[in-house]
């Protein structure tokens, strides 16, 4: 289908999204490893996405009816999870349902594609439950962020598999999100990010801005997610094993400022920092000093620039990546070329066959 026709058809033809650009579609910028990164099948009208819930529960039947009713504004059909309803505590169901539905979505050969409904927490217990043969042999676009970070790592490191940290099912669909995850996923665009440049009538930028920390450019494969989801899998057979290379990516939501040292603490310790070629860090939203036995904090520039700047590598902060309603949809196991000076970066090959 057409751009102009799929968004017309959204009611969104004709609001503007200034967030990337596009490569001129068909080149290939950089060889791709057929055997690793594993591609999904890009997606197209009609195709049938599962919308699973293999972390937290939700108790209000309106969002189901959103979230089904957005995918279908995108053009495809749904098909509910078997326990996408179920709950015990704050969980969708217990550990075996919840994996047990995302295994028979990738086995399910009418499944086109995958969506989490939600975050939350609870994805790591499903880990040693999932069947990694299935969803390596059955490759499918699976989408989420925030706690679904733990999925998108485990599949990563067992399957090659690239998965997207991008908007979950009762995510805010608006002309952002659409756009992005049309051009990215339907039209298998090898896609240029960089943020709006919005003024709002002001005389210069004042929302959305980028700093640079460490000025350059680099390339590497795109890998990361939620900050405090990825340290948790720190020390597991599901963390990625080799960093070398990787740009990584990070964004966080309602830690306080010694919390986000914490964990940048435990990837440096942890050697992680000193393998990757550079780092984006999105937003850290509802991330305030506070908690320091009554002491000053620091702030989150400066703890950022404490872990990224002695790295000598690119680096910078503001991307559209996080907790916020214009959201970008991030491939996992890509190839980019990122400018820490622009704040932008580049895929180096579609992320879709």
């Amino acid at each position: 289908m057409e751009r102009r026709k799929f968004l017309q058809n959204i009611g969104l033809g004709s609001m503007a999204v200034p967030f990337f650009s596009c490569i001129t579609p068909g080149v290939i910028n950089d060889p791709v490893d057929e055997s690793r990164p594993l591609l999904p099948p890009r997606l197209k009208a009609g195709d049938t996405i599962g919308i699973v819930s293999p972390s937290g529960a939700i108790y209000e039947s309106q969002s189901y009816e959103i979230a089904v009713e957005s995918m279908q504004a995108l053009g495809l059909n749904v098909k509910l999870g078997e326990h996408v309803r179920a709950r015990h505590g704050h969980l969708a169901g217990t550990d075996e349902q919840r994996a047990e539905e995302l295994n028979d979505m990738f086995r399910d050969p009418d499944v086109d594609a995958i969506i989490c409904l939600r975050g939350g927490s609870g994805a790591a217990r499903i880990l040693n439950l999932l069947d990694y043969d299935a969803i390596k042999n059955n490759p499918k676009v699976f989408i989420g962020y925030s706690d679904i970070t733990a999925l998108h790592l485990a599949i990563h490191q067992r399957t090659g598999l690239v998965t997207f940290h991008g908007p979950l099912a009762t995510s805010t669909w608006n002309s952002f999100a659409v756009e992005h995850l049309q051009k990215l996923l339907f039209e298998a665009e090898a896609v240029q990010y960089s943020n709006p440049a919005d003024k709002g009538g002001l005389l210069t930028q004042t929302k959305n801005r980028i700093r640079t920390i460490t000025p350059g450019t680099t390339t590497g494969e795109l890998l990361g997610g939620n900050l405090s989801v990825l340290t948790g899998l720190m020390g597991t057979p599901f963390f990625p094993t080799d960093w070398s290379g990787k740009i990584l990516y990070l964004e966080d939501v309602g830690e306080q400022i010694y919390a986000v040292d914490r964990m940048l603490s435990q990837l440096k310790l942890g050697g992680v920092l000193e393998q990757i070629n550079g780092v984006i860090f999105g937003k850290c939203s509802d991330c305030e000093p506070g908690g320091a036995g009554g002491y000053g904090s620091l702030t989150l520039e400066e703890v950022l620039d404490h872990y990224f700047k002695p790295l000598k590598i690119p680096a910078f902060e503001g991307a559209m990546i996080g907790h916020i309603s214009d959201n970008a949809t991030i491939p996992n196991g890509i190839r980019a070329e990122m400018n820490s000076e622009k704040g932008t970066f580049t895929l180096l090959h579609p992320a879709v066959k």
